[in-house]
């Protein structure tokens, strides 16, 4: 992410905060442009959700997934490759915090956003 966030389960709080924030915005952008292309509500929340979990948590999940498939034979491969991740120690906890937290965020813009226009669903049918 490249932010000077802590170590530990404070960093993977912060970064799953971050992630809620993500899947907020996302949803507000993927509403608008699902209501202006006349999609439902459902291709929003879909697209958000996916959007949401790829900005908010894609590039620890690309570490996760790295580092668990590349067989790291070498120490130094090893020592490369985790000398880019910015807690190693935490990877795992951090990836499930930012998931759930971009999921959250697109569900609570769900709620804020969505209400907003539900008067007008209700007067356009």
């Amino acid at each position: 992410m490249n932010l000077p966030l802590h170590f530990g389960l404070l960093g993977s709080l912060e970064a799953g905060l971050i992630a809620l924030l993500v899947g907020l915005g996302v949803y507000w952008v993927s509403q608008a442009l699902c209501r202006r292309a006349g999609l439902s509500l459902g291709h929003a929340i879909g697209w958000a959700c996916l959007a949401g979990v790829a900005l908010g948590a894609g590039w620890d999940i690309w570490n996760l997934f790295y580092t668990s498939i590349v067989r790291l034979e070498s120490p130094l491969y090893a020592r490369l490759a985790l000398q880019s991740i910015h807690d190693p120690d935490q990877l795992g906890g951090r990836v499930v915090l930012e998931v759930a937290g971009a999921l959250a965020g697109v569900g609570l813009g769900w709620r804020l956003f969505s209400a907003e226009h539900a008067a007008d669903d209700v007067a356009e049918s």
